[in-house]
């Protein structure tokens, strides 16, 4: 469904990537770990089209959208959920939710506001108060219900768990075990253990290049992975 090929991405004269590649299929979540700096925002963004890369492929469903606007490759079906959440504070989470659909295009919805509020029940309660008035984690939730609202055909989760208590990142989780089987995912996490019990595959982002690839329990099974970033010692 995605593939990266040679991906390089440059700021002020810096670069950010230097010729990453990576796959991701139908109906697979895909972890990218790394530490602070490695250039894993970058990826997701030169993705998305927020970024501009310099130079290599992205294929998308077998299309290069290299270059692409960002609207136009949200509108195909490949939505992100940025780091920071980026909700509109003074709407209603009902109209967060509700200006999701504008990425459909003509594409056919997948999931409607009930959806949601199954996934979150939260939101449910919440949904005609302010999003801003909303904790951190249902501040997440609702970024990714607004996400869903725009009927993916593949998510980008930026740090979807960056700074919530673990009982929300539990939350979290749980609601991506639930739309995996519907959307590709390829998810960006600090949490990498986490990450790795989550993901099919996985690969490892360092000084913006790909150092590691391979299957979840591969990873975490490596004693130099688990000693550079499971935070434990081999």
């Amino acid at each position: 469904m995605l593939e990266v090929q040679d991906l390089h991405t440059s700021y002020d004269g810096i670069r950010a990537l230097d010729g990453v590649s990576l796959s991701v299929e139908a109906g697979e979540v895909v972890a990218l770990i790394g530490s602070n700096g490695a250039g894993k925002s970058t990826l997701i963004n030169s993705i998305s089209g927020i970024v501009r890369s310099s130079n290599g492929r992205i294929l998308y469903e077998g299309r290069d959208i290299a270059g692409d606007s960002a609207w136009t490759i949200a509108r195909s079906g490949l939505l992100q959920v940025p780091e920071g959440r980026q909700i509109l504070a003074q709407m209603t989470v009902f109209e967060n939710l509700d200006i999701g659909r504008t990425a459909l295009g003509n594409r056919a919805p997948r999931f409607d506001v009930d959806e949601i509020c199954e996934l979150f029940p939260i939101l449910k309660e919440r949904r005609a108060v302010s999003a801003g008035s909303l904790s951190g984690g249902q501040q997440q939730m609702l970024a990714i219900g607004r996400a869903l609202m725009g009927s993916p055909k593949m998510l980008l989760l930026d740090e979807p768990t960056l700074g919530l208590a673990p009982l929300v990142i539990s939350e979290v989780f749980d609601a991506l075990e639930a739309i995996r089987t519907e959307i590709a995912i390829l998810l960006v996490e600090q949490n990498a253990r986490k990450a790795l019990k989550t993901a099919d595959r996985a690969y490892v982002l360092d000084r913006g290049r790909i150092v590691y690839e391979g299957s979840s329990k591969k990873l975490r099974d490596d004693p130099s992975i688990v000693a550079h970033y499971l935070g434990e010692v081999a």
